[in-house]
């Protein structure tokens, strides 16, 4: 059922980018995205997702499943990643916020995609660990900080895309005033616990904000208010 890494990586890399291929078929018709892009499946090809994984989560590291990564976390399912990185559909010389970085991974593969990624963070091990491994992989266009990412990043703003990888129970109003015009957010929203819509809003160019939603997801709250 799933790729371990008793198999040579590239295999089970592999592997696993054809099974979120077919899931991407699958949901097309809900989320409007039918195939996975080459660039996004280059993306994810390029990103080792057993370097942002625990020890003693390794075996499942190909899987197509979310992992915990401590601290009651997670590393998003590839699939998600992919239709998340799909529906935000950054341009090459985007500049992009993402708000959760976890373990790395999801910006990793953002990295690949774009000219800069301005990540947030609210767990300082989390962020840490992750620099660290982005420094390893000599990812050097991804700056991450350590923040309430409900606030957004207002000294790089605004930004052609933004991504939450954590479910808020609203639309944090920072975050859509620091969207671009033309600009795109992918966010889950709903209660923690409880299946949450994943969203997708868009800013046209006069400023106007239009919002669908796409299918259910299953994420770790958004918390706010740090202290």
């Amino acid at each position: 059922m799933v790729d371990c890494l008793d198999e040579a990586p590239e295999t089970a890399r592999q592997a696993l980018l054809e099974r979120v291929a077919a899931e991407i078929r699958e949901t097309g018709e809900a989320t409007g995205c039918c195939e996975l892009s080459g660039r996004v499946w280059h993306a994810l090809a390029a990103v080792p997702r057993h370097r942002f994984v625990p020890d003693e989560q390794q075996k499942w590291a190909y899987a197509n499943t979310p992992l915990p990564i401590g601290r009651g976390q997670t590393i998003s399912q590839p699939f998600i990643v992919a239709l998340m990185t799909e529906l935000l559909a950054p341009a090459p010389g985007a500049t992009l916020l993402e708000i959760g970085t976890g373990s790395g991974y999801q910006a990793a593969v953002l990295a690949q995609l774009v000219r800069q990624v301005y990540s947030i963070e609210r767990i300082p091990e989390l962020a840490r660990a992750a620099a660290q491994r982005l420094h390893e992989l000599s990812i050097d266009n991804v700056e991450i900080r350590v923040g309430d990412g409900a606030q957004g990043w207002k000294e790089h703003a605004p930004f052609d895309g933004i991504m939450v990888t954590a479910a808020a129970l609203t639309v944090p109003p920072a975050l859509v005033q620091q969207l671009k015009p033309g600009g795109r957010l992918v966010i889950p929203v709903g209660e923690s616990g409880q299946t949450q819509d994943l969203q997708v809003i868009d800013k046209d160019q006069q400023g106007a904000v239009f919002s669908r939603s796409l299918l259910p997801v299953v994420f770790v709250p958004l918390i706010q208010n740090l202290a």
